[in-house]
């Protein structure tokens, strides 16, 4: 079979006939491969693609970045939706918006004819100023576990595959290519993990991307512990493992990353080079069932995304639509977070404002362009300054100068430069520039009434804050961010985003720093984010999970359906929400749990669960959440096993980590 067959004798093969089991379609296709063949598949070309195998009529499979929008860089230059950051969809608390935007995303990817998404990227924000936290999500393994889960199901219910990135630890970009995450077993299982697994357990992700860094020594790519043992053995991995792009170069030799189950090297051989396999084959370092297996699960991938079947049986792509833009905008509006509002300023009143001035250095800057292999090439991006000036046409003039304008909206923040928001580089300062400081102190000078608004993917400091009455946290927020931002500030949308991530005071009162040393050690272990600040009483500038609303709402009748739980009980907990305000209004509803006493040191509380509810004027919805023994948990290091002892867990309802309204307690009884 060494002639390139026919179409007409290809497609009469049996992998070609999508009628056929998967399984029997990837075993046909693998069996007719030669060794050469799977040497070929085994790495990239031309950046973005798997090789091709003429005589069997296998294209490229072709993926493209990156977690909120397509990237020109990997897609011939095209124009795309650019959607919100992680960091900004994260902040909505919403796993059915994260769903449509999966959905959404992948349309495109699919309208330009590729195949994978490269993304989402749910590495936890351990430290504040990690340069890349803004293609993240949260701080929290549970938030994060239940927004990627929703993301995956969403992109892959297109056909078209997510890889979720970047397995594992990989916290901080300084030194990213060599650096060592040392890091405690309960503190992988507790914190780092739990979202790589629930994409895989719980939404069938196709594909992962293995990290730059060592985890515990080994690189991503030749750990055999953690792709091998725990995502392929352990929770039962279908899809197909990807180096992250040139991720391999460190590693010495080719046998481990075959022997570990990496299945791609990209975006070109550098271990996987056919001299180089061919060795460590004849050498014994990796035996053909071994390359047999990663050449499966990538070919399984293939079968899955539809890259053999008939473009009538594909669901169809589409790209810059109404409706993407609609998605878009809602994130974008659902993931503002107001973090002040001293006096009720915000929302403004558009028929009793005379003169606003728009002033900041993000108020007229685009941000698509920019942070690393995550940029996106919109149709059109609305800046801060546009949305605004579009929402009080004919109504309020815009002005320049503070001291003539009834409000200030002052726009500053970060932008994806070297050592900001951006890949390859992580920030060098937790504040804003003194300049910026200076000019916001004078701002507030000339007009009191200044609301700043922060463009920026993660925690910035605020010395200033004292000064200032209304602080909006608007993230990156994509194409349609400043008609959002617009909306929000005058009152047409209710702001119901919450943070997903602690904002310190300082950077200091951070547990994790950035180091340089090639040796990272995670000794903050599982006291990430406001599991430190709340377990040590730091007082955080704004605590995870805060948020504020134009309404109030008011909990209350706090029922816990049983007093004592058993080993396999699932506990209902459930809570009135009343809006007392004038204005509709969403309130996330958040539920921690904290163990009294325990053998071992646990954070004060874990957020175990959460629901958005809407509600109208003086509306009441009761809120329904589950608790199960899994969710009072904590990893035994010493049994190597989860565990739940036995004793009292009181249960808190909130509105942040740190604004408990509601408090119970349940005995677990084993």
């Amino acid at each position: 079979m060494s002639e390139k067959l026919s179409n007409e004798e290809l497609s009469k093969l049996p992998f070609m006939d999508n009628n056929l089991d998967l399984e029997k379609r990837v075993e046909d296709l693998l069996g007719r491969l030669k060794l050469k063949d799977k040497f070929k598949l085994s790495s990239g070309t031309q950046f973005f693609y798997t090789k091709t195998i003429k005589r069997l009529g296998i294209p490229h499979f072709k993926m493209t970045d990156g977690p909120h929008g397509i990237g020109p860089h990997s897609s011939g230059d095209s124009v795309c939706t650019y959607f919100p950051v992680g960091i900004c969809r994260a902040a909505t608390w919403n796993p059915e918006l994260s769903e449509k935007f999966g959905v959404a995303v992948a349309q495109e990817v699919r309208d330009i004819g590729y195949h994978m998404l490269l993304g989402p990227g749910v590495n936890i924000q351990r430290a504040p100023h990690c340069g890349r936290n803004f293609e993240y999500q949260t701080e929290d393994p549970y938030l994060n576990s239940r927004l990627a889960v929703h993301c995956v199901k969403g992109i892959q219910s297109q056909r078209i595959a997510a890889c979720v990135k970047h397995y594992a630890c990989n916290n901080q970009e300084t030194n990213r290519l060599t650096c060592n995450s040392v890091v405690s077993e309960r503190a992988l299982q507790e914190i780092y993990l739990p979202a790589f697994k629930a994409t895989v357990c719980e939404a069938d992700a196709w594909s992962f991307m293995t990290c730059y860094n060592k985890v515990n020594g080994v690189y991503g790519s030749e750990h055999k512990n953690l792709l091998k043992q725990r995502l392929m053995e352990e929770w039962g991995f279908r899809g197909f493992v990807v180096s992250d792009w040139t991720a391999t170069q460190h590693i010495k030799t080719t046998g481990p990353c075959v022997e570990a189950g990496l299945s791609l090297e990209m975006p070109t051989a550098i271990k996987y080079k056919y001299k180089s396999m061919m060795d460590a084959l004849n050498e014994g370092k990796f035996t053909e069932e071994m390359l047999n297996e990663n050449i499966r699960r990538l070919l399984r991938v293939m079968f899955l995304t539809g890259l053999f079947d008939d473009p009538s049986m594909i669901p169809p792509g589409s790209r810059n639509t109404s409706e993407h833009q609609a998605v878009a905008r809602k994130i974008a509006e659902e993931g503002i977070v107001l973090l002040k509002n001293e006096d009720n300023l915000l929302p403004l009143d558009i028929n009793s404002i005379k003169k606003i001035a728009v002033i900041g250095p993000n108020a007229n800057r685009k941000m698509s362009r920019g942070g690393g292999s995550s940029q996106v090439k919109p149709p059109y991006e609305i800046k801060p300054l546009e949305g605004i000036q579009a929402k009080c046409k004919g109504k309020i003039e815009i002005v320049s100068t503070p001291s003539e304008a009834d409000v200030v909206i002052y726009i500053t923040g970060l932008r994806h430069s070297p050592h900001k928001d951006t890949e390859g580089s992580d920030r060098k300062k937790f504040h804003l520039s003194s300049v910026q400081v200076s000019k916001i102190n004078e701002t507030i000078q000339e007009n009191p009434k200044t609301i700043v608004v922060l463009i920026s993917g993660s925690p910035i400091g605020m010395d200033w804050i004292d000064k200032v009455p209304a602080v909006i946290e608007a993230w990156y927020p994509g194409m349609e961010g400043g008609h959002a931002i617009a909306s929000v500030l005058f009152g047409e949308v209710n702001p119901s985003g919450k943070l997903p991530i602690t904002f310190p005071k300082k950077l200091e009162d951070s547990p994790a720093q950035i180091v340089k040393d090639l040796e990272v050690n995670y000794d903050d272990g599982i006291f990430v984010g406001y599991r430190y600040f709340d377990t040590n009483n730091i007082e955080p500038l704004f605590p995870f999970g805060h948020g504020l609303s134009y309404t109030n709402f008011i909990y209350e009748n706090l029922n816990i359906n049983k007093e004592k739980m058993s080993e396999k009980d699932t506990i209902k907990v459930s809570v009135d929400i009343t809006n007392t305000g004038k204005r509709a209004g969403a309130e996330v509803v958040q539920l921690y749990v904290q163990d009294v006493e325990c053998s071992v040191d646990r954070p004060l509380k874990e957020l175990k669960g959460f629901e958005k509810v809407k509600l109208e004027p003086s509306e009441k919805k009761s809120v329904s959440l589950e608790l199960k023994k899994e969710d009072l948990s904590f990893f035994d290091e010493k049994s190597n096993t989860w565990k739940a002892e036995k004793g009292i867990f009181n249960i808190l309802i909130g509105s942040s980590s740190r604004d408990i309204r509601l408090e119970g307690k349940i005995e677990y009884v084993g």
